[in-house]
């Protein structure tokens, strides 16, 4: 049977691990696993300031941000990885708006299938705020599993 590579995209939250979980469960043993998470950088160019406004942060405390969001992501798919007991799994932390990076990392790896949780947001707060599940939804060009913890459902 041929292997198939799922990206399996993770918050690091409690909601976001259960569910992922119950989306694993669904596509059965026979996947490889790519524990993703994605990170908006820090916008340089609202901290630095820009006209009339002054800079709120320096180039040290950039760099500094950016570490520190870099090490948090990391963090994340260590714990998504003991979690869902996946200690060999591949991690993949990328930059960016989570919905497109992780529609754009399904394709170039040619995933089979992407594995995210939702929170249940109501609608009007989805309608505001968007939502990364949403987005992966409508614009991948791989099947989507979308689970939500048991406890939602």
């Amino acid at each position: 049977m041929a292997v198939r590579t799922v990206l399996v995209c993770s918050d690091g939250s409690e909601p976001s691990l259960e569910a992922l979980k119950a989306g694993l469960d669904l596509l059965g043993p026979d996947v490889t696993p790519v524990l993703v998470t994605a990170v908006p950088p820090i916008d340089w160019g609202a901290l630095h300031g820009t006209g009339h406004a002054g800079p709120l942060i320096d180039d040290a405390g950039y760099d500094a941000a950016m570490k520190e969001l870099e090490v948090e992501g990391k963090q994340t798919l260590a714990v998504t990885a003991e979690r869902l007991g996946l200690p060999e799994a591949e991690r993949c932390f990328v930059w960016g708006e989570p919905g497109p990076e992780i529609c754009r990392l399904a394709e170039e790896r040619r995933a089979a299938a992407i594995v995210i949780g939702t929170r249940g947001r109501g609608g009007l707060r989805r309608a505001l705020l968007g939502s990364v599940s949403d987005h992966v939804v409508r614009h991948a060009s791989v099947p989507v599993v979308v689970t939500r913890p048991a406890d939602e459902g």
